[in-house]
């Protein structure tokens, strides 16, 4: 298992449109993904899972992915919440 904590920079924090594009990003890896914020574990390859988060701008996460590709998985995905998503 590999994990990472990073920041959301999107504005509008993760509504739609930024949790259908983090889904398609990690989606081609073959690896459990899960988002941790505000004391909560949600499945990061469920869009209505990362919307029930409320992750909002300014606020910290912890990725973890576990299972095969998990370090490109995880680079990928941090790489894109660090982009802005939709900005």
């Amino acid at each position: 298992m590999v994990s990472a904590k990073t920041r959301i920079v999107d504005p509008m924090g993760m509504h739609m449109r930024p949790a259908q594009r983090f889904v398609q990003t990690v989606m081609p890896f073959a690896c459990d993904v899960t988002v941790l914020a505000n004391g909560r574990e949600v499945d990061g390859r469920s869009i209505m899972d990362l919307m029930s988060a409320c992750l909002k701008q300014g606020m910290e996460i912890e990725i973890r992915c576990e299972g095969r590709r998990e370090a490109e998985c995880l680079q990928a995905a941090v790489a894109l919440i660090e982009s802005g998503m939709d900005q």
